[in-house]
């Protein structure tokens, strides 16, 4: 028990739910898309994303440039972002976790207060060696012919300065965002 007190006080920051619980973003990497749901209906899709460049998938490790796969919830909202807009994610997730701890990538430590984190809705922590930062956001001053073309984010999802200014209209924290 104390071991939990301690990490409550160890820089790990609360995020308060404040979406309609019903709205929800499915993220296709296959698909490029965003699709923006209530319940099961879809409301709008968001084409043409770009996601990491190290394709989507399961993490190995900080700085592979993976988008994960994963159920996550956004987690905090960066307004001034140089991304213009910057949703971050509540990765990594308990599952995340669970399969780091099972190959080595990360330590029981590090699998807890992770897991801790989720246990009390806060965010994970971001240092790990699976990473963190994994978000969406817009493109600041980005080339947009470069994000038509390639995929560049270092495992983050984006969108166009235009469709992420959109998006901060639909969602807010609590939001849950699927990556699949």
């Amino acid at each position: 028990m104390l071991r939990i007190y301690l990490l409550l006080f160890c820089g790990l920051f609360s995020f308060a739910v404040h979406a309609d619980s019903d709205v929800w973003l499915l993220v296709d990497t296959s698909a490029r898309k965003i699709e923006v749901k209530k319940g099961g209906q879809t409301l709008e899709t968001l084409n043409e994303i770009a996601i990491g460049r190290g394709g989507a998938g399961l993490k190995r490790h900080r700085g592979d440039n993976i988008t994960p796969f994963g159920n996550y919830r956004i987690g905090w909202v960066g307004e001034k972002s140089s991304f213009r807009k910057f949703f971050g994610l509540t990765y990594p997730s308990v599952e995340d976790a669970e399969k780091a701890l099972k190959k080595g990538i990360i330590d029981r430590l590090t699998y807890d207060r992770i897991v801790t984190a989720h246990l009390f809705h806060q965010i994970p922590p971001q240092n790990t060696p699976l990473g963190g930062q994994i978000g969406i956001h817009g493109l600041g001053s980005a080339d947009l012919r470069v994000h038509k073309t390639f995929d560049w984010t270092h495992g983050c999802i984006a969108l166009t300065n235009t469709q992420i200014d959109h998006l901060s209209q639909l969602v807010d924290t609590g939001t849950v965002v699927k990556i699949k």
